[in-house]
């Protein structure tokens, strides 16, 4: 007999908001199909994968080979043809599919409704919206499409368009089987909570938010630093102008949604008491992500603050089938950058661009769930639980293994 997995949380219980899309009978249940079916792949069908490599795939190798594979490229060489795996893999890419299918099938019957909601909205606090449509769309955006949505986060397909933004946040709950909370903020709390509690003196004036998107982890550290001026920063205006609606209907008034790009802003020198950013550097290019870790070095003020959540690179004790399920996303998801960062050595990075070494630093912090919303019975997901699943027997006390969410940073 085997262990019962608990069910998500229904997506009718998710945070409504005056720009959020509205939907029928139908599509909640399909929203909530999906959302299944995300936990199905992952905590059903992937120990088939596991036990498939382990007992099949990995043997074959070191049979051919005399050693067992060491790169994630030599285990997607030889476990692409296995029939689990190819299972496995279709159905987790359908599964992305079918969340923008229904996204933007939901977003653009009722498009109109929801630019006018966000145009009412905006005409709150219209200084907090600064749209600059010169700002270029990076090569490393507009070369794909970021997760497998179509024309990614900043294409306009109307006038005043926020269809990307609310296929986003409408399918995101899909994706983690409501795993980052009604609000889809988890994230965004967690780096307050590690904030407030590892910089109690901090009380910082000015936050730049990088590659903020529609301000969802924007918001709660806006919540939790009331005085001071945020910027949620963004090449896709869509994204802003959703964002901007969103903070107003949800009473956030000290965030400012500024399209640029960062990597080459002109913010002045030491004027930012705090710079973060929440699931950003695995969509853009090492290159940027360098340039951006300069930039902050010069707009940080002295002993003040960067830190950045992402997805921790890999160990030394990593395995070569830990590696090639971790950058999975990168050759099937429309995510080309996530494996180049899993490669990095971070900490090295910001040494390289004059960052000290004693004030560099990873750490993790565990998630403040706060689902009061949630009806008690349900389950707390991700994505990528089967991921953390493989490093459970690793050591405790690495940050990046604690079961909480990795984050790297520095002092200035």
């Amino acid at each position: 007999m085997t262990n019962k997995i608990p069910l998500p949380p229904p997506y009718n219980r998710i945070y409504r908001h005056k720009v959020l899309p509205e939907v029928n009978h139908d599509e909640n249940s399909r929203m909530n199909f999906i959302a299944n079916l995300n936990i199905h792949v992952g905590n059903v069908l992937f120990p088939g994968v596991s036990r498939a490599y382990k007992n099949e795939v990995e043997p074959d190798f070191v049979k051919k080979f005399g050693r067992k594979p060491k790169t994630s490229i030599e285990v997607r060489n030889i476990i692409k043809d296995n029939k689990i795996y190819q299972a496995w893999s279709a159905i987790r890419r359908n599964t992305m599919e079918m969340r923008h299918q229904i996204g933007r099938s939901i977003v653009y019957r009722q498009i109109d409704k929801l630019i006018d909601q966000s145009k009412k909205l905006s005409k709150t606090n219209p200084e907090n919206l600064q749209l600059d449509k010169n700002v270029k769309i990076p090569n490393y955006l507009s070369a794909i499409d970021n997760h497998c949505m179509p024309g990614s986060y900043y294409t306009e397909v109307t006038e005043k368009d926020i269809s990307a933004p609310a296929n986003y946040e409408a399918g995101h709950f899909t994706t983690v089987a409501g795993g980052t909370g009604p609000k889809s903020d988890i994230i965004g709390r967690a780096m307050a909570n590690w904030i407030k509690e590892n910089n109690s003196k901090l009380n910082p004036k000015v936050i730049y938010d990088i590659g903020a998107g529609a301000g969802i982890n924007t918001l709660p550290i806006a919540q939790a630093f009331p005085n001071a001026k945020v910027f949620a920063i963004d090449v896709a205006a869509p994204m802003l102008r959703y964002g901007h609606a969103r903070a107003v209907d949800m009473g956030v008034d000290n965030v400012i949604f500024k399209q640029c790009d960062f990597e080459f802003s002109d913010f002045k020198e030491n004027t930012a008491d705090l710079i973060i950013s929440a699931m950003f550097f695995h969509e853009i290019s090492a290159k940027s992500m360098r340039n951006i870790f300069r930039n902050s070095l010069r707009l940080l003020k002295p002993g003040k603050l960067m830190i950045h959540m992402e997805q921790p690179n890999f160990d030394e004790d990593t395995e070569a089938f830990e590696k090639f399920v971790r950058d999975w996303d990168a050759w099937y998801n429309g995510e080309p950058y996530w494996a180049k960062l899993h490669s990095l050595n971070i900490v090295e990075e910001m040494l390289q661009v004059g960052f000290d070494k004693d004030k560099v630093f990873e750490t993790s912090q565990q998630i403040d769930r706060h689902d009061e919303s949630y009806p008690s019975w349900s389950g707390h997901f991700s994505r990528h639980a089967h991921e953390a699943k493989m490093r459970a027997d690793k050591i405790k006390s690495n940050p990046k293994n604690n079961g909480g969410i990795y984050m790297f940073g520095a002092y200035k």
